[in-house]
């Protein structure tokens, strides 16, 4: 792609970015929040977890958002029985009698891990390390994936029975964990509407691969004021008891903090939270936007905040 400077880009970027939520709409409606979230992973190249009840739209979501961007999509419903084998591929003994590997389903652009807690930790860690090094080893030999790559998994925050709890290793994959609320009842009547009819809207793609490859790039060379990553950095180190910027608030109800994950994420998301609002540099304020989904799978509260019940968010709200 050719612009003249960073700042055509940027703009470009804006455009295209306006013209994807319009093509989204014409499936999704509300959710924007999400979206958005999801969106701001995406070009930041992180990963997503939504948490939700089912029947709140997740897999559409996902197939939506590909299906605009331009990229390959595949699903995969992760079950007790699942094997790593399963999601990555195995080696076949073909008609030449030599080995050949086929590609499992992971060989994608957008993965929609659908119900990620239900599968053993053999078949996770498979996962871990395509969403961490962007490959897969297999009888000794590493397989790139295809780029861009990006895991969007699901949980069901309800049935706990039979569920295999995510690690805090590869929960800190996770850019965003992102909390999905019913619809407005305007919402769900719009829905009803759209779903119980023969209505079947045609999506433009207004991304394609190269494009969201550049886009990728051009997020990180945005520039960060020095004031603005000091705030970051105090925000992540305010949740931990031993960091010399620790809060009363973490030393009374937190019992692990967020890592420095959580304080390159901050970064790169209020880069692109910036650049679509139309903004050429992030500050303070695009860090708190995006700190809540950032944070709340990295902060392990302790029994006082369960006695006193108070939530991740309520205790985010308060460091902010």
């Amino acid at each position: 792609m050719n612009f003249k400077n960073d700042t055509e880009a940027i703009e470009a970027f804006i455009s295209k970015y306006k013209q994807l939520n319009n093509e989204i709409a014409k499936v999704i409606v509300g959710q924007d929040e999400t979206i958005k979230n999801v969106l701001i992973s995406v070009f930041s190249k992180g990963h997503c977890l939504l948490v939700g009840v089912p029947g709140l739209a997740k897999t559409l979501l996902v197939n939506t958002i590909a299906d605009a961007l331009g990229l390959s999509f595949n699903r995969i419903q992760f079950t007790p029985d699942l094997m790593p084998s399963d999601i990555i591929g195995s080696e076949i003994l073909d008609e030449q009698r030599n080995f050949k590997f086929i590609k499992g389903p992971l060989f994608s652009n957008i993965i929609l891990a659908d119900e990620i807690n239900r599968t053993p930790p053999k078949t996770q860690s498979a996962l871990l390390e395509a969403m961490q090094e962007r490959q897969i080893t297999t009888a000794g030999k590493k397989y790139p994936l295809d780029n861009p790559f990006f895991v969007l998994a699901t949980q069901n925050p309800i049935e706990q029975e039979g569920t295999y709890p995510l690690p805090e290793a590869q929960l800190d994959r996770f850019m965003f964990n992102v909390w999905l609320d019913y619809p407005k009842f305007e919402e769900e009547l719009m829905v009803v509407k759209l779903t119980t009819s023969n209505y079947k809207p045609q999506l433009n793609k207004i991304f394609n691969s190269e494009e969201i490859l550049f886009f990728q790039d051009l997020i990180r060379k945005i520039p960060v004021a020095d004031n603005v990553i000091e705030y970051a950095v105090k925000l992540v180190n305010k949740t931990r008891l031993k960091s010399e910027y620790s809060s009363d608030l973490a030393k009374k109800y937190i019992q692990w903090g967020a890592g420095p994950r959580a304080s390159q994420f901050l970064i790169i998301g209020a880069k692109c939270h910036a650049a679509i609002h139309g903004k050429f540099s992030p500050d303070i304020e695009d860090v708190k936007a995006i700190a809540i989904p950032i944070l709340r799978h990295r902060i392990v509260l302790n029994y006082k905040a369960e006695a006193e019940n108070l939530s991740i968010e309520e205790i985010i709200n308060q460091l902010l």
